[in-house]
């Protein structure tokens, strides 16, 4: 376990330090305030509205309670609390003074959270408007990029810029590069000069050249704001009445070793770095229609278990960074899995199920792009079917045990609706999709197995399971993989396994967490920016970076 205090990813509203979640009507507004003095370790002070992981794990939180306790909004204004000043990106001393891993942590979840935004805005129906009323820098220009559309005040100071690499010697690193190109067709020239030059760009240069959707002077901004907000709102597929569900605390028990919620569970073996996550179906009878469903409200299996999973996740990877492998499992009756999601399937268009399903979607995601080997093991008693499958097919590898001899004590596992794009990856296909390189007759064979549990023989014919291993040779051969994947080194393993994982189809999420973020790690341990005289260590202290200027 990591000797610095654990990072707990549960916040409330009225726990929070640095933002505040407003709702009027369709509109909810989230405004920052960040606490200089509320930093989530000491060392550093979040002047000027910069922000550290404790500041995103608050606009996680709301953003996740807009979903699922304010379904009438349609859309968020995101704006300041301070006079002049909108954001200016990820504390420089919080970062100069963090570990490696710390940076790169913290950047990806930064990176999860805003890709957040813009997968409730394409699947969901809630919309996002930036509202920048001040300076607005970095990550905070970052924040802006990743909202449908960007207000900038035009004031003669408020300027947007990325000076990253100018100031730090780093990258825009939560998505500052990709989404000019990629999503905001900024002409690369001019991408260049604005990644390049510190002080920013402002009012109409800054519209003419894409980096903002509209500007407007002091008098009009606020009323801008509201029209825009409104017509996206007008636009928008939430519903217009609708009861919300409170997030209540997930209640855990944790010891050093272990985590245990109602339908996840965690076991971590330190001697052989790795930890074993077990899901588990439901046993209760599960609602069937959109009144049910809402009876059930925040203990309903699907939105619980994953509300469980994705906190399981983000623990294992902030607090037990040296556990390179985790082995997925899962227990329980694959019909009850099945059965609900017929029911995701049949109420796909209700807000409840719809959100639901997004937060699958993202955890999921989360766990693609985690840095750990990722075991599958299937045995006597699993449940990996519909839903619960993608958390297998999200693995490195897949095991089955094969019982011939004794066919109703076989692990069986089946497909559903939800495996065949319900549940789409960062690079919008689905693991399936994925794992045959969207050809379309293994993925037919597949789909042809639908409405029945197949065993580790036919699903390894058909591709679905990397080894099924007979009794006798499955305790071998899962722990002779476990030791070989512990053996080798955990720098190469990361970059082989994202590459793998992401094959194929590249989207603007994917150059994110793929291109761009490989780019930044490499950056993060480079003399010109982490060295003792590096960009990023010496910003602030009236030094002057130096340089090896040799071009690698």
């Amino acid at each position: 376990m990591s000797t610095s205090p654990q990072i707990d990813y549960a916040t409330s509203p009225e726990q929070y330090k640095h933002w505040t979640l407003s709702v009027d009507g369709e509109i909810a507004t989230l405004t920052m305030n960040i606490n200089e003095d509320a930093g989530l370790k000491e060392g550093y002070k979040l002047k000027l509205n910069s922000y550290d992981l404790g500041v995103d794990i608050e606009l996680h939180d709301a953003v996740q309670r807009i979903r699922f306790e304010h379904p009438t909004v349609k859309t968020v204004v995101v704006t300041s609390g301070k006079d002049r000043i909108f954001c200016s990106g990820a504390n420089i001393f919080m970062l100069g003074k963090s570990s490696h891993a710390w940076k790169v942590n913290f950047c990806k979840f930064t990176n999860e959270t805003r890709n957040g935004l813009e997968d409730s805005s394409r699947h969901d129906g809630l919309k996002f408007v930036a509202a920048v009323n001040g300076a607005c820098a970095g990550g905070g220009y970052e924040l802006a990029a990743a909202c449908d559309e960007i207000i900038l005040v035009d004031d003669r100071s408020s300027s947007v810029s990325l000076p990253e690499v100018p100031l730090l010697g780093v990258l825009p690193g939560t998505g500052g590069l990709t989404r000019l190109t990629d999503k905001r067709k900024v002409r690369h020239d001019l991408a260049d000069i604005f990644c390049t030059t510190s002080e920013g760009v402002r009012g109409q240069k800054a519209k003419d050249w894409r980096l903002v959707d509209e500007v407007a002077k002091p008098a009009q901004f606020a009323q801008t704001v509201q029209q825009r907000a409104q017509a996206l709102a007008a636009s928008s597929s939430r519903p217009g009445q609708a009861t919300g569900v409170k997030l209540t605390p997930l209640e855990r028990t944790q010891t050093p070793d272990s985590i245990d919620y109602e339908f996840v569970s965690i076991r971590i073996d330190r001697a052989a770095r790795n930890a074993t996550l077990t899901v588990r179906a439901p046993q209760a009878p599960q609602p069937l229609d959109a009144a049910g469903i809402e009876a059930a409200g925040i203990k309903w299996w699907p939105l619980q278990m994953t509300r469980e999973l994705d906190d399981a996740i983000l623990h294992l990877r902030t607090n037990e960074t040296d556990i390179g492998a985790w082995i997925l499992k899962s227990s329980g009756d694959p019909q009850t899995v099945l059965a609900v999601d017929e029911t995701l399937v049949a109420n796909a268009d209700h807000w409840l199920v719809r959100e639901t399903v997004g937060l699958m979607r993202r955890t999921l995601a989360r766990l693609d792009v985690s840095s750990r080997s990722l075991f599958a093991f299937i045995e006597e008693g699993s449940c990996f079917a519909g839903s619960l499958l993608e958390i297998a097919l999200a693995a490195d590898r897949i095991y089955m045990l094969a019982l011939p001899d004794d066919p109703e004590k076989a692990p069986k596992i089946g497909v559903s609706e939800m495996n065949f794009g319900r549940l789409p990856m960062v690079s919008s296909q689905s693991r399936i999709a994925r794992r045959f390189y969207e050809e379309e007759a293994p993925i037919a064979a597949v789909r042809a197995t639908q409405g029945r549990l197949i065993d580790a023989d036919e699903a390894e014919s058909i591709g679905l399971v990397t080894f099924a291993s007979d009794d006798i040779d499955w305790p071998d051969e899962t722990r002779i993989a476990l030791e070989e994947r512990a053996s080798m080194s955990p720098d190469a393993l990361t970059g082989m396994e994202a590459n793998l994982r992401f094959n194929g189809r590249e989207t603007m999420e994917t150059r994110v967490f793929g291109r761009l973020s490989a780019w930044q790690n490499w950056i993060f341990i480079r003399p010109n920016a982490v060295g003792e005289l590096g960009a990023l260590k010496v910003y602030g202290s009236g030094n002057k970076a130096q340089f090896d200027f040799n071009r690698v």
